[in-house]
């Protein structure tokens, strides 16, 4: 079924609502949509509604309530995205009898529970390869909390590198997984030129996602 192309402003509503209803399982209020977008009156609600109904991207309930039109519920239904499909149990110990079963998928959001706050950035070296880092991996890095010891990107002087990182009373020292690079030393009056971009959780290449145990 073809449906009636959406204005900008239109398809950041959709798009509103329905990861809105993706991740919490109810459809936002009118309340909650209106501070979202900074509308001052609930009309502005209705009326995107009433366009999205109006181009059948949206439907009318038996009791009044919104819901996505049937032909876009696989589209835009988080269960129905891709994903490794989970078929069933297997033993682990004593061998048992199979069990077959729908159990879900497996998906980014299974491995990284926070990926809204994961980015990614290609390597460029090989100062890491001996944590499992190699030229040309992408590894994925969260804005959050970078502890002693945890692997992050640093930008100081303009320049950015993935190191080990840990911090002392001397400063900062930033260590490479590779003994033919020596580490970095930053003291704590170059603090201020340094910016850490973000932990690492895990990297991607051709043999698959990689998650860090620390992540």
């Amino acid at each position: 079924m073809d449906h009636a192309q959406l204005t900008r402003k239109q398809k950041q509503f959709f798009d509103f609502i329905v990861d809105y209803k993706n991740e919490h399982d109810v459809w936002p209020t009118y309340r909650e949509i209106a501070d979202h977008f900074g509308y001052r009156s609930p009309n502005s609600v209705t009326q995107n509604i009433q366009a999205l109904l109006k181009k059948e991207y949206l439907i009318k309930s038996d009791e009044e309530e919104y819901d996505l039109h049937p032909s876009l519920a696989g589209q835009y239904d988080k269960q129905q995205q891709n994903g490794i499909p989970v078929r069933g149990l297997i033993a682990a110990g004593y061998l048992q009898e199979a069990v077959e079963a729908d159990l879900g998928k497996i998906t980014l959001e299974t491995l990284f529970p926070d990926l809204e706050k994961v980015f990614a950035l290609r390597v460029s070296g090989e100062s890491m390869i001996d944590a499992g880092i190699n030229d040309g991996d992408f590894v994925l890095l969260t804005e959050s909390e970078v502890r002693d010891g945890n692997i992050g990107a640093v930008l100081y002087n303009g320049e950015t590198s993935l190191k080990r990182i840990y911090k002392n009373s001397n400063g900062l020292r930033l260590e490479a997984a590779n003994e033919q690079y020596e580490d970095i030393h930053i003291t704590p009056d170059q603090f201020e030129e340094v910016q850490i971009l973000g932990k690492y959780v895990g990297h991607v290449n051709r043999q698959g996602i990689f998650r860090s145990a620390q992540a």
